[in-house]
């Protein structure tokens, strides 16, 4: 069993590089891309997420092997348990089920707020979809293929709350240091609709967070731990 998971999270990792080389590779090589621009693709969460989802599946690969080669209940191994279980909880599901749905909402209402259709002759459709589609699949077939123990909803909310304000202060210092907005709908707003668009933007990520742990509850019958077994750990 421990072994085809290796499989398959080799599989997603090797999707996960190849799809951050080309972003990196195609966007490069055209000067029309903010790529080039202050922050460089840095600013963009579709990217951030893309790497976040490296990040994730290498852990996976790692944990795997580990477990493989010594024992489940090597230091090690637990160690990256509990973190790519924390981390697919708090970011890599609701991040990536945002960036999925925002993306693709706004691209249908009018794609310019987005992703101008200048951007057509720089970025492939296949490209693309690996950026903005594909990632649903992968944080679905996670789900499905592996049990992952929630945290507390406090600090699993917490955590997602500390990125959402991050991104949220990179993206103004950006527009601060170099006049830009990394998004065309953000040019559009005024302090106070933009004010609205970000909170709107991180509660609609507090959702995402409740079906992904929805979702592993009712696949694993296990999710968040209960409330008796967080009292014995304390």
């Amino acid at each position: 069993m421990a072994a085809l998971g290796l499989v398959l999270h080799v599989g997603l990792l090797a999707w996960c590089v190849f799809g951050v080389w080309q972003n990196v590779i195609i966007t490069g090589s055209s000067q029309g891309h903010g790529a080039h621009t202050y922050g460089g693709r840095w600013k963009y969460l579709t990217f951030l997420n893309q790497v976040l989802q490296l990040v994730f599946f290498g852990i996976c690969v790692s944990c795997d092997l580990i477990q493989l080669c010594f024992s489940i209940r090597n230091p090690l191994c637990s160690f990256l348990t509990r973190l790519k279980n924390y981390a697919f909880a708090t970011l890599v599901f609701p991040v990536g089920v945002f960036v999925v749905t925002s993306f693709w909402s706004l691209y249908v209402y009018d794609r310019e707020l987005v992703y101008p259709k200048v951007l057509d002759s720089i970025i492939p459709e296949w490209l693309n979809h690996t950026m903005h589609t594909v990632i649903l699949p992968l944080v679905l077939i996670e789900v499905f293929a592996y049990s992952h123990q929630y945290p507390g909803r406090k600090s699993g909310l917490g955590l997602l709350a500390l990125f959402a304000s991050v991104y949220l202060s990179w993206v103004l210092w950006v527009h601060h240091a170099a006049d830009i907005w990394v998004y065309p709908i953000l040019a559009k707003l005024d302090p106070v609709g933009m004010t609205v668009f970000f909170v709107a933007s991180f509660l609609v990520m507090v959702p995402f967070y409740y079906i992904g742990e929805f979702l592993t509850h009712w696949r694993w019958g296990s999710g968040r731990p209960s409330k008796r077994r967080r009292k014995k750990k304390n």
